[in-house]
């Protein structure tokens, strides 16, 4: 009787594990949701670690399931899910302090470029020695990429914004030391 009952047992077993099925609509969702995140803007240009995980899971789910391990591969579609849908999270509240970020850098710009249209100025009327044409054209380039990056911040594309402002910070630093340079050097 005991024998009897481990083998209804172990064929009832037998028939559970052959009758598994793979986990179809976790993995349907998971093979979705990462494929929201990677048609994610700003999950891919700020959340990428995050996307690269959940297209690790994804990965690894097909292989379980391929492998038969179904509980493995439902645990893995749920893995890829949560980190889609954290790099989308993750993307938008990178994108939001990205705009704020570049926002502030260029309003402060039109302030930067006139005191350094001031300063040159002053040094032509100091009248140091400087390539004016030169540093007048400067000028015109650090308006016209101004003009530039602020298009990019209305546009959204808070990167190119910042890294145009950054560039024109850049030459603006180096036109005051040019002058500032001269003016040492007339001192001397």
């Amino acid at each position: 009787m005991k024998m009897k009952l481990i083998y209804t047992f172990c064929i009832l077993a037998a028939l559970v594990i052959g009758c598994a099925s793979p986990p179809l609509t976790e993995m349907e969702n998971a093979r979705e949701a990462v494929f929201r995140a990677e048609n994610d803007a700003n999950a891919v240009q700020y959340a990428g670690g995050t996307l690269a995980r959940a297209r690790d899971s994804l990965r690894r789910m097909q292989d379980e399931a391929d492998s038969k391990r179904y509980d493995a591969a439902k645990t893995h579609a749920a893995e890829a899910i949560a980190a889609a849908e954290k790099a989308i999270a993750d993307g938008r509240a990178a994108a939001q302090r990205a705009g704020g970020e570049s926002d502030a850098l260029i309003a402060s710009l039109r302030a930067e470029i006139q005191e350094t249209e001031r300063n040159l100025n002053g040094a032509r009327y100091s009248q140091l020695v400087l390539d004016y044409n030169a540093l007048d054209r400067a000028i015109v380039d650090a308006h016209s990429t101004t003009d530039q990056a602020e298009i990019d911040q209305a546009a959204g594309r808070y990167q190119q914004a910042m890294d145009r402002a950054r560039i024109v910070r850049s030459d603006l630093t180096e036109i005051n030391e040019k002058i500032a340079n001269a003016a040492t050097t007339r001192k001397k």
